[in-house]
């Protein structure tokens, strides 16, 4: 009786949530490119506002020329990739927006 009963819980288990550690690496470049382009232009003396959309538009250039990179290299062009740039990178600004005001 046991057995059924696990065997029946386990169809309607919910999926286990895994994340490749290659989409962490495109998060966390892509936050620290955000991070750095912000900082560079806000030390030359861009006001927040244009270095943050400036910063942003660097990054998302950055992970759309990595995945050309590699479709050319022969990896493969990966759009899940490039959803893990964007996402470091809105994390990214959202801490910086946070942290200007």
């Amino acid at each position: 009786m046991g057995v059924v009963l696990a065997f029946a819980l386990s169809l309607h288990a919910p999926p286990r949530l895994s994340i490749a550690p290659d989409k962490l690496k495109h998060f966390f470049l892509s936050a620290f490119v955000q991070s750095a382009s912000y900082s560079a232009l806000r030390l030359t003396g861009v006001e927040h506002d244009r270095a943050l959309v400036t910063a942003s538009a660097a990054t998302v250039a950055v992970g759309i020329a990595k995945e050309v990179h590699d479709a050319r290299s022969g990896a493969g062009f990966d759009g899940r990739d490039l959803v893990w740039d964007l996402l470091g990178a809105a994390a990214a600004a959202a801490v910086l927006q946070q942290s200007h005001r």
